[in-house]
């Protein structure tokens, strides 16, 4: 039986324990329903569990019957703060929401595992199964490497894959080479002046029009200071300014969230949006702190292990279900953390329900993904790892 075949049959299973998360979400890095239910759901698969120490992760390792390498199977746990407006049956009702699918990439590599372990025999080397809290901005999987996850079976990973939800036409994957998802990093921005009477502006130093006037010159650098070619998304999505109508502030602040593709543009973003900020500010007689905060890296596929990955979804599944991306999202995941070390894929899988409305995307609170595509992303994570530590590999 093909891996598609044995993932269909256990497609209701994976749907009950989608929806048991679904409906019951946690979010950042402390997860304890969602561990004890991924730890319930692997017993009796012969596999080595370890949970996480500074975080609530899961790591299991399947050993295959013959020594090899390491592939390394990636699911995200956590949900986000968001209040569900689906509908849904199962809707979650506690204030936070897997608005972005990790529900299903939990479900999905429990399936994987189960597919792979009935096939053990055949395996010569091991699977790693990384099921990770804290992907929303929580730095999760730089704390689970931190804990040796990459050292888990005594061999670094030869390759690692990862495949994420999103709305689009049901049962499609895609990937491609090099840049797959941007960098995301954050701006802060405080410009200090002296207060005083809102009448008597000029006994004082506003500190307000010089923010006002960095948050539209912030724009203008995006285009200008960097290449087309090169892209920026940068995006101001908080000032604060300031408790009353009729007082002048001593400081005015903001925050920008800065998408980047490449390290070239994240090194010069951080001098230029400092040297901007601080000289905006001087003219207005105020200064200015800024700070520019790295956060997770661009996602880079590698390009030979993306094209084979990609070959053998063909394989799997058919051309017509796998497409070569055209351009990097602008979305950002720290899986790229993980590829920063081992060789691997991100890829996505649309799943939006047949006749739905697919404007609304991840992290919208009336986003819905068919669960009925996790026995073919339990069958595509087992063929991907299987390409490695299967009798043909």
């Amino acid at each position: 039986m093909s891996f598609t075949e044995a993932g269909a049959a256990l497609l209701p299973d994976l749907v009950a324990l989608r929806r048991q998360l679904h409906a019951d979400p946690e979010t950042g890095l402390d997860l304890p329903r969602t561990q004890a239910r991924i730890v319930a759901a692997l017993e009796g698969l012969g596999l080595e569990v370890t949970l996480g120490k500074s975080t609530m992760s899961v790591v299991a390792v399947l050993r295959g019957s013959q020594p090899g390498p390491t592939v390394l199977l990636r699911g995200d746990m956590d949900a986000l703060p968001v209040e569900e407006l689906t509908g849904l049956e199962y809707a979650s009702t506690n204030g936070a929401m897997h608005a972005c699918g990790h529900d299903l990439h939990v479900a999905g590599l429990v399936g994987a595992a189960r597919l792979l372990a009935a096939r053990r025999e055949e395996l010569a080397g091991d699977v790693l199964f990384m099921f990770q809290p804290g992907e929303e901005g929580h730095d999760g999987a730089r704390r689970m490497l931190a804990e040796g996850l990459l050292e888990t079976t005594g061999h670094k990973p030869v390759s690692a894959y990862a495949v994420h939800v999103q709305p689009g036409p049901k049962g499609v994957f895609s990937s491609r080479p090099g840049a797959m998802l941007a960098g995301a990093n954050w701006l802060g921005v405080t410009v200090n002046g002296l207060g005083g009477h809102a009448s008597r502006p000029h006994a004082a130093i506003d500190p307000v029009p010089a923010l006002m006037e960095i948050a539209t010159a912030l724009q203008t650098m995006a285009t200008r200071k960097f290449d087309a070619l090169d892209p920026i998304v940068l995006t101001v999505t908080m000032l604060k300014a300031g408790d009353a109508f009729n007082v002048i502030p001593d400081k005015a602040a903001l925050g920008a969230t800065v998408r980047t593709l490449s390290k070239a543009s994240t090194d010069k973003l951080a001098v230029e949006t400092k040297r901007l900020a601080e000289n905006i500010a001087l003219a207005h007689g105020c200064t200015a702190d800024v700070e520019f905060f790295v956060g997770c890296p661009v996602t880079l596929n590698d390009p030979s292990t993306t094209a084979a990955a990609l070959d053998t979804l063909r394989s799997q599944f058919g051309p017509d279900r796998v497409v070569l991306a055209e351009n990097p999202a602008m979305a950002s995941e720290d899986f790229s953390v993980v590829l920063e070390e081992v060789p691997g894929s991100f890829i996505f899988l649309a799943c939006s329900p047949d006749g739905s409305d697919t404007e609304e995307f991840n992290h919208s609170p009336r986003v819905v993904f068919d669960d009925g595509v996790l026995g073919d992303q339990a069958a595509a994570l087992a063929q991907l790892a299987f390409s490695h530590l299967g009798p043909t590999a």
